[in-house]
C-alpha cells in the first residue's frame, strides 16, 4: 500500500499513516459485515489539473490500494483488486460517497462473476486534532448474497456493530488514533463478541464469549449484567472491587485487558461506538487464551530449568577442574603435570560457555565476552614466562550454543599451542582476528614467533591439541582449517566455519 499511495496519489505521509491504521484493523469490519472491503483512493491528477480545495469534488479515477476478505462468510472478489485503476463512473457508488461525503447504500444487488453482490460505499474521513479533517478515500463494502438466508441474532448483532463502525469511519472516529490493534495478539470477531450499552450492561453475548466467561467462573447469563462489575468480581473474588478496573471495561475508551480467574485467562478488547458525537455503547471482543498462557508458563519453566542445568554443569566442570588441578600439584613427573594443566584449561573453557548460558534466556550467546575470557585465561597461564598478552580484533557476534562450545575449545587449543611452541622462547604478539557474514565465520589466530616447522603436517601431527582442533572444526562444525607461516614471521591458523544449517540455527526474534 505505501508504494501505491506515494506513486499514484496526492496523499501525504500523515494521510498514509491514517490509512495504514485503518487497514491494520479493518479485518474487524470485514468479519462483522460478512463482506469484502476494498480501499479506493483518488488517483494523482495530471500536472496543472490539481484543484485548490481538498478533497476535490470531482475525481478522474480511482486506484485500489488495499483489500480484505471476511473470515465469517464467502468472498465477493476471489481475484486480487490491489493495484487496479478505474475511471470515474465505473463504480458509481464510490463517486457518490466521495462527492456527497456520506455512506451510500442505494441500488439493487449487482451480478458479478455470476453471483449477486450488495455494494455499499463508506467515505474515509481522517480527523487530525479537534478541528482538522480530511477526506482520504472510500471503502467499498461488498457482500456476497449467494447464500442469503434469514439472519440469526448473532448475525444481526454483527451487522449492527458493522454499521456503527462504518459510520465512525465516515465521521473520522475509527480507527482510534494510537490504539492500533496487534494483529497477532488481539481477539478476533470469531473468538467471541459482546455488545454493551452506554451504561456498561451487556445486551448481547455470543456463544464463544459466554463460554469464555464460564471458564472464569460465571454461573449466570451475561446478558443484563454490568460487564465491568461482573468481571471485577470474577477476577478478584477476595478483594474489593477495583473502580479503575471497572472503568477499563466501561467501553468509554479503546482498551485491552487480560483477566485471570480460577486458572483461566480471558483477553478483552473494548471498542467504544461513537456515532454523531454520542457514545451509543461499545463492543467487546473476547478471546480465551488459557491454553496459550499455560503454554507460556511451561516454556518459562523449561527455560528456567535449562538455565539451572547449565549452571549445575558449570559448577560440576569447575569441580572437575579443581580436582585435576590438585592432582597436578601432587605429580612429580613434569609431562604428567603439564597434561593435567592442559585438561584444566580445556574443562575451564567449556565451563565458561555453560556459565554464560545459565544467564541467557535462549540458546544464543554473545560470544565476544566468552572469547575475551578464553584469551585472558590463556594469557594468564603463560604471561610471566613469555611476556605475551593476547588480543582480539573483530567481533564474533551472537552464536548458537551448538557451536559456541566447540569454538571456545578450538580457541583454547590454538592459543595454548601458540604460547607454548611459537612464543615460549622470545615472546611476541598473539592476535585473534575475526570477521563474519550472515553465513560464514572467519577466524585467524596468528603470532610473530618462531613459526611452524618446515615439515609440519596437521593431518599426521601427534599433538593432542591439533587433533582436537581438527576434529571439532572439520567433524563437528563442518568447517575448514588451514595452517601456515606468515611472510613477516610467525604462524597463522585460519578457520572458516558455516553459520547456517542444522548445526547453527539463527536468532529469529
Amino acid at each position: 500500500m505505501p508504494d501505491l499511495v506515494r506513486r499514484q496519489t496526492d496523499l501525504d505521509q500523515r494521510d498514509l499513516e491514517w490509512l495504514h491504521a485503518l487497514v491494520s484493523d479493518w479485518q474487524l469490519l470485514a468479519d462483522l459485515s460478512f463482506a469484502d472491503l476494498v480501499l479506493w483512493v483518488p488517483q494523482r491528477r495530471e500536472e496543472g489539473e490539481a484543484e485548490a480545495e481538498w478533497p476535490p469534488r470531482t475525481v478522474d479515477g480511482w486506484i485500489c490500494v488495499a483489500q480484505m476478505r471476511p473470515t465469517t462468510g464467502p468472498t465477493a472478489y476471489p481475484d486480487d483488486l490491489v493495484g487496479r485503476a478505474v475511471r470515474t463512473g465505473k463504480r458509481g457508488l464510490i463517486d457518490v460517497a466521495w462527492r456527497e461525503r456520506r455512506i451510500v447504500r442505494e441500488g439493487d444487488p449487482e451480478w458479478g462473476s455470476g453471483i449477486p453482490v450488495r455494494e455499499e460505499s463508506i467515505p474515509i474521513l481522517a480527523r487530525y486534532g479537534s478541528s482538522t479533517t480530511k477526506m482520504l478515500g472510500v471503502v467499498q463494502r461488498s457482500t456476497n448474497l449467494s447464500s442469503a438466508r434469514t439472519p440469526s441474532r448473532l448475525e444481526l448483532t454483527y451487522l449492527q456493530s458493522a454499521s456503527d463502525l462504518a459510520q465512525m469511519i465516515s465521521e473520522g472516529r475509527f480507527p482510534v488514533p494510537g490504539a492500533e490493534a496487534n494483529l497477532i495478539r488481539s481477539p478476533r470477531v470469531g473468538d467471541g463478541l459482546l455488545r454493551v450499552d452506554r451504561a456498561g450492561r451487556v445486551v448481547y453475548a455470543s456463544p464463544n464469549a459466554l463460554s469464555a466467561y464460564r471458564r472464569l467462573g460465571l454461573a449466570t447469563d451475561l446478558v443484563g449484567v454490568h460487564l465491568g462489575e461482573t468481571t471485577a468480581v470474577l477476577a478478584e473474588t477476595n478483594a474489593p472491587i477495583d473502580e479503575s478496573f471497572i472503568g477499563m471495561l466501561s467501553g468509554k475508551n479503546h482498551r485491552e485487558v487480560e483477566v485471570e480467574a480460577h486458572g483461566a485467562f480471558v483477553q478483552l478488547r473494548m471498542i467504544p461506538l461513537i456515532v454523531s458525537g454520542e457514545q451509543i455503547g461499545s463492543i467487546a471482543l473476547i478471546r480465551d487464551v488459557t491454553e496459550l498462557r499455560w503454554r507460556d508458563r511451561e516454556l518459562m519453566t523449561k527455560d528456567a530449568t535449562i538455565r539451572e542445568i547449565h549452571h549445575r554443569v558449570k559448577n560440576n566442570l569447575q569441580t572437575v577442574a579443581a580436582l585435576l588441578r590438585l592432582q597436578a600439584r601432587r605429580l612429580r613427573i613434569p609431562e604428567g603435570r603439564a597434561a593435567l594443566e592442559e585438561a584444566v584449561r580445556r574443562v575451564g573453557s567449556i565451563a565458561i560457555v555453560h556459565e554464560t548460558l545459565s544467564h541467557t534466556p535462549d540458546e544464543l550467546i554473545d560470544f565476544d565476552e566468552i572469547a575475551d575470557r578464553v584469551i585472558a585465561m590463556s594469557g594468564e597461564v603463560m604471561a610471566l614466562e613469555t611476556r605475551v598478552h593476547p588480543k582480539r580484533a573483530g567481533s564474533f557476534g551472537v552464536l548458537p550454543a551448538a557451536i559456541a562450545s566447540p569454538i571456545a575449545m578450538i580457541l583454547t587449543e590454538l592459543l595454548q599451542n601458540a604460547l607454548q611452541h611459537g612464543l615460549a622462547v622470545r615472546g611476541g604478539t598473539l592476535e585473534v582476528l575475526v570477521s563474519r557474514t550472515e553465513e560464514r565465520l572467519h577466524v585467524e589466530v596468528r603470532d610473530d614467533g618462531v613459526g611452524l616447522p618446515p615439515d609440519f603436517d596437521p593431518e599426521s601431527a601427534d599433538s593432542l591439541g591439533i587433533q582436537i582442533v581438527r576434529a571439532l572444526t572439520e567433524g563437528e562444525l563442518g568447517g575448514s582449517l588451514a595452517f601456515g607461516n606468515r611472510e613477516t614471521g610467525g604462524a597463522s591458523v585460519v578457520l572458516d566455519l558455516p553459520l547456517l544449517g542444522p548445526r547453527a540455527p539463527q536468532r529469529t526474534g
